[in-house]
Parts: structure tokens; C-alpha cells; sequence
């Protein structure tokens, strides 16, 4: 192991030891969030409410404006999940898993494609972000697949993978290896959380067998 290899290691500890409670509590409820929500149960939204609660306190006072306002969006579509997900009085209309035609992901990939180069351009002539276009398209698509997570639209897990790859790129080179460890987690989940969506989705389209 070289000189480099060391250093690198070393910042990697330094911050784990340097989280705060909060930032621990805030990662075990995102966590907790990812965790519920492959299983469906409803109580994915309050944990992902108090998450981001948390984060977007913490990213406003480290001076992380834009970071902040992403979490407050997050805040917000915690209710909007909720208000979707929650169950009727008579138990028999709970929102289902659906999925959507070709037509529609190229278009949700094309909108949010030119997204990203709007965002892009703005945080690389006025914010002057290290990273403009990863950053971009991290936190766009973040914001779009929320609203196909909420939905319970089957293939948002397919996005999640992209995403949380993609977030893990932009982590590891600005230097939040603590946050990368959230996302490898997060990276795993969405593997389960699509495979246990696709079979409740198979398992409600399932051909009806005659007697």
C-alpha cells in the first residue's frame, strides 16, 4: 500500500469519526426509508419526512444552499407519498404498482436530460460547481423518479440504480466518502426493491387459471 493509498484511507475514517449524531440519525432513517419502501409499507414517507428534516437543517447551516432546498423538496413529497400511499377505511384501494410504455421514459428522459444541461450551465456560470453536469443530473432525476417512486410506478428502481451510481461518482470525487456508503446501500436496496415490486406486479397481472 503506498503513501496515497493510506491518505485516502485515512480521510475515509476521519469521516466516520467526524458524523454528528444528526447526520447518523438523518443516514439511518434514509436508510430505513429505502428499506420500507422495497416492502411497501407506508411508513417509508414519516422516516424519509424526518431524514430530510434533518438534512435539510444541516445543509443550510454547512452553507450548502442548494443541497438544503433538494431536501426540502423531499420533505415535501413525504407528504405527497403519504398522502398517496395511505390506506382507505375499507382496505380495497390502496394505490397498486403500475408500469409505463417505452414512450414515456424516453420522454421522462429526454425532459429531464435537458434539464440537467439548464441546470448544468446555470451552476457552471454563476455557482461555478466543480462538477456542474454530474451535479445536475443527480440532483434532476432525483427530483422526477421521487415523484415515480411515490406513484409506485414499477421501473423508478430501474432510474434509482442510475442515479445512485451516478451519486456515487459525484461523492467519491468531491470528496464525501461517508455519504458514498449511504449510497452503496442504497444501490443494493433498489435491486431488492425492484425485484419485490416486480413480482406484487406480476402477481397481480397474473392470468386467472379456469376450474
Amino acid at each position: 500500500m503506498n503513501d496515497s493509498d493510506s491518505s485516502l484511507y485515512l480521510t475515509i475514517w476521519q469521516s466516520f469519526l467526524s458524523l454528528s449524531g444528526w447526520e447518523v440519525l438523518a443516514t439511518l432513517l434514509g436508510i430505513a426509508y429505502v428499506v420500507l419502501a422495497t416492502r411497501e409499507s407506508i411508513w417509508c414517507w414519516p422516516a424519509a419526512f424526518i431524514s430530510t428534516l434533518i438534512y435539510t437543517f444541516l445543509f443550510w447551516e454547512g452553507q450548502l444552499p442548494m443541497q438544503a432546498l433538494l431536501n426540502a423538496y423531499y420533505l415535501l413529497m413525504a407528504v405527497y407519498g403519504w398522502s398517496l400511499w395511505r390506506k382507505h377505511p375499507n382496505h380495497k384501494n390502496d394505490l397498486t404498482i403500475t408500469t409505463r410504455p417505452v414512450h414515456f421514459h424516453l420522454t421522462f428522459i429526454a425532459v429531464g436530460s435537458l434539464l440537467t444541461l439548464l441546470t448544468a450551465y446555470y451552476l457552471e456560470n454563476v455557482i461555478e460547481s466543480r462538477l456542474p453536469y454530474l451535479d445536475a443530473a443527480v440532483t434532476v432525476f432525483s427530483v422526477m423518479n421521487t415523484v415515480l417512486m411515490a406513484r409506485k410506478i414499477l421501473e423508478n428502481w430501474l432510474y434509482w440504480l442510475v442515479i445512485d451510481a451516478a451519486a456515487i461518482a459525484l461523492y467519491w470525487q468531491t470528496g464525501y466518502y461517508v455519504t458514498i456508503t449511504m449510497f452503496a446501500v442504497y444501490l443494493v436496496l433498489a435491486v431488492i426493491g425492484y425485484l419485490n415490486w416486480k413480482q406484487h406486479y406480476l402477481g397481480l397481472h397474473a392470468p386467472i387459471k379456469a376450474s
